[in-house]
């Protein structure tokens, strides 16, 4: 015979609630983790600071469409913290009373007297109180969820959709399709390859010219948070996921601010910015000191260029395509083939800089490409320290600027740089250091080179005449 109808009412004061599984990590954790993300860290070390897998982790992140949706502030004193439902549980378990419990938390005897009765474990048709069951409860009726504006008004869920997703017409009306594309994966935009043609307006377009087009009617208002919040958050609800693609990024997820930042430059550390470089690389008075970049050509060719400052001479790095490059689909996070990736860059140009005796290859400056992301272990196998030039400023390379303008003569845009062997790099490199310069008094860059080289065997320092 089963329980009477009512009887968890009568035991904890509350109706019965609709279990959704086992209780979930406590919500001063997540809120914890969210606070790793702005910090910018990944999904996978955000988890580990917290002490949860990356696998919850990474669902948090993609619940939240990789925005935090719940408040970052600890809530204040008037509720009951974890900390304090773990010191009601270890007084009830020593029988203390109601009043001497509240008396040692500073709170209101009804306050645990509620507690106690509210938020226990049931299972057994008794009541009994554990923290974890109890913050558990406590968390699940404190939510507070709110049915989003697109829900309740279709018309303005369709203005929304018609703006957002809508089909591209010609002037007399007519419906120009545009290219086929595949089905929604729940992915990003394809890379390099077609997308849908939609009417494609953002969001805070769409939520400011709702006033213009109704101007009295304040049902059709809506922020474009709100739009935001309905194509990426998970059972969010009033637009599909898929209209994700007509916006311009075309993602998926919410990129948190911190994360962009950091994601592209991750490699470049305080000790290895320019503004650590020794002195003496940027007056060119003592040689070894060198600028390197890419050149890149066409379906994902390039060459490495690398100048010493002082002489202007130019080597060039052969860089070709490794084994199962075109030969199956690319592989997202998967190996770099085409020839400048981390692993592939450092081999190539180490083999080129270690031609070269140990003081002549003194610094390496480079741009913030990722293609140089090793170079930590470049350090280790050559001695040769790297430096990095900050964003956006190639007057801190000029020399290697410089050159790659002249190159392009060989190696102009828009060509298949992969066709080029090292011995036909060899030699535009011999045609480019047997130029004479104005900047060297119409030296040669491998006359004032050879000269430097001289100087090192006999154990003498190059000057600045």
């Amino acid at each position: 015979m089963g329980r009477p109808a009512g009887w968890l009412k009568e035991l904890t004061g509350r109706s019965a609630m609709i279990s959704p599984g086992a209780p979930t990590t406590r919500r001063s954790v997540e809120r914890q983790f969210w606070k790793e993300i702005t910090k910018g860290l990944s999904t996978e070390d955000a988890a580990g600071a917290v002490g949860v897998s990356p696998a919850v982790g990474a669902r948090w992140f993609r619940q939240g469409g990789g925005m935090s949706t719940i408040e970052l502030t600890e809530p204040g004193g008037r509720y009951l913290s974890f900390s304090a439902r773990e010191e009601i549980t270890i007084l009830k378990a020593q029988n203390i009373g109601v009043r001497q419990i509240a008396r040692r938390l500073g709170r209101d005897p009804a306050t645990i007297s509620r507690e106690l009765r509210r938020n226990a474990a049931t299972r057994g048709g008794k009541l009994e109180y554990r923290a974890s069951v109890a913050q558990w409860k406590a968390e699940l009726m404190a939510r507070r969820p709110k049915t989003a504006k697109l829900v309740i008004n279709p018309r303005l869920r369709d203005y929304v959709q018609d703006r957002l997703s809508g089909e591209v017409r010609r002037p007399d009306g007519t419906i120009v399709a545009g290219p086929s594309v595949p089905a929604w994966k729940g992915r990003a935009k394809p890379h390099r390859a077609d997308r849908r043609w939609a009417t494609a307006w953002s969001p805070e377009q769409i939520a400011n010219r709702l006033k213009i087009d109704f101007p009295e009617d304040e049902s059709m208002r809506i922020s474009h948070e709100a739009i935001y919040q309905s194509l990426f958050i998970e059972g969010r609800g009033g637009l599909k996921r898929e209209l994700v693609a007509c916006l311009r990024t075309g993602r998926s997820l919410r990129v948190p601010r911190a994360r962009s930042r950091n994601k592209p430059q991750g490699h470049v550390t305080e000790d290895v910015v320019i503004s650590e470089r020794p002195a003496e690389a940027a007056d060119r008075a003592v040689p070894g000191h060198w600028e390197g970049d890419l050149i890149i050509g066409t379906h994902r060719s390039a060459i490495g260029t690398v100048i010493e400052r002082r002489s202007r001479a130019t080597m060039l790095v052969h860089l070709p395509r490794l084994e199962g490059y075109g030969q199956t689909p690319r592989v997202k996070n998967g190996p770099a083939l085409a020839g400048y990736g981390a692993m592939a860059m450092n081999a190539a140009l180490a083999a080129s800089m270690t031609t070269l005796p140990e003081q002549l290859r003194r610094t390496l400056t480079w741009d913030r490409g990722k293609e140089l992301s090793g170079h930590a272990q470049f350090t280790l196998e050559t001695g040769t320290k790297v430096f990095f030039a900050d964003p956006h400023s190639p007057w801190q390379r000029p020399t290697n600027e410089n050159t790659n303008g002249l190159l392009r003569q060989y190696f102009p845009k828009g060509t298949d740089l992969s066709r080029w062997s090292a011995d036909d790099l060899e030699a535009v490199a011999l045609a480019v250091n047997n130029r004479p310069r104005k900047v060297l008094d119409w030296k040669t860059p491998a006359e004032v080179f050879t000269e430097q080289l001289q100087l090192h065997e006999l154990g003498g320092v190059a000057t600045t005449d």
